[in-house]
C-alpha cells in the first residue's frame, strides 16, 4: 500500500497518515493524552473519513509512538501510558 503526504499537514516530512492521525489527535487535546483515548480517537476519525478500523489499531498506533520518537514522547516516563507531541509541535 502506499501512502501520498498529506499536502496540508503541519508535520513538515511525510509521514504514514496514521502518523498524521496520531499526530493530528495529541495536538487537539493540547499536545499529550493517554494512549487509550489516542486510540479512541484516531477510531472515530477513521469511522467518519468512512475507513475501516483494524483490529489491531491499538497496536498499531503504539508502533506509531516508537517509530516516530521525533514527533511523540512519554512525558511521564517509560512506564507511563501518556504520549505527547514533542515540544515546539504542539
Amino acid at each position: 500500500m502506499t501512502h501520498t503526504r498529506n499536502p496540508n499537514s503541519p508535520w513538515g516530512a511525510p509521514l504514514d497518515p496514521l502518523a498524521e492521525d496520531v499526530a493530528a489527535v495529541l495536538k487537539s487535546m493540547g499536545g499529550s493524552a493517554h494512549q487509550s483515548v489516542v486510540v479512541d480517537c484516531v477510531a472515530a476519525m477513521k469511522r467518519q473519513r468512512g475507513e475501516q478500523v483494524a483490529q489491531d489499531l491499538a497496536a498499531r498506533v503504539v508502533e506509531v509512538f516508537e517509530k516516530y520518537r521525533d514527533l511523540f514522547f512519554r512525558p511521564f516516563g517509560e512506564g507511563s501510558m501518556r504520549w505527547a507531541l514533542q515540544p515546539g509541535l504542539a
